[in-house]
C-alpha cells in the first residue's frame, strides 16, 4: 500500500511540473542558431498580458555570449548588426555587449516579433566553436519582460534555447 502510494505521489509531482512547462498562457523567447544571422523569436500567448519591452541578458549563460555586431570586434568572424522586427523602438545594441533592452509598442496575446543578430561565445573550448552557440552555452542567459502595468517577469533560457515564464 505505501509502495503504491509514493509511486502515485511522485507521478503526480511529475506531471504537475511538466503541466507547467508547457502551459498556454506565456512569454516566451526562442533563440534559433543560424548563419549568418542567428534568431531571437518573442512568443505572447498570454491574455490580460500586455508587453511593453523584453531584455536579453546574457550575462549568466554558461558560454560567456557576447552580441557580435561589429567587424573586428568581440565576436569571431562573422558578424550581425540588431535587426528589429515589428514592433520595436530604438534599439542600440554594441559589439561586445552581453545586454540588450527593447522597447515594444505593447504586444499582447496571439502576437509575436523577433530581431535577428549574431551571437558569439568566448569560451576557449567551446561546444561548436566560438562562431556557434548551442543550448548548453545559452543555458543560464536571462530574459526580462516589462509589463504594461511596470512589472516585470523573468525567464532563463535552458537547454533547448527557450526562455518561458507562464503567467
Amino acid at each position: 500500500m505505501f509502495r503504491f502510494t509514493f509511486l502515485t505521489a511522485g507521478v503526480m509531482a511529475v506531471l504537475a511540473v511538466s503541466a507547467q512547462a508547457e502551459c498556454v498562457q506565456a512569454l516566451t523567447v526562442k533563440f534559433a542558431e543560424s548563419a549568418p544571422r542567428d534568431r531571437f523569436d518573442i512568443i505572447h500567448t498570454a491574455t490580460g498580458v500586455f508587453v511593453t519591452g523584453v531584455s536579453i541578458d546574457l550575462r549568466d549563460s554558461q558560454g560567456a555570449l557576447v552580441f557580435d555586431t561589429a567587424e573586428g570586434g568581440s565576436g569571431t568572424q562573422v558578424f550581425q548588426p540588431f535587426e528589429p522586427g515589428e514592433g520595436m523602438q530604438g534599439v542600440q545594441v554594441a559589439d561586445g555587449a552581453q545586454r540588450l533592452d527593447i522597447r515594444l509598442t505593447e504586444l499582447s496575446a496571439g502576437q509575436r516579433t523577433g530581431f535577428t543578430i549574431d551571437v558569439d561565445d568566448q569560451q576557449a573550448q567551446s561546444d561548436l566553436g566560438q562562431i556557434r552557440v548551442t543550448g548548453g552555452e545559452l543555458s543560464g542567459a536571462r530574459v526580462l519582460f516589462s509589463l504594461a502595468d511596470g512589472s516585470e517577469l523573468e525567464a532563463v533560457f535552458d537547454a533547448d534555447h527557450r526562455a518561458k515564464v507562464c503567467t
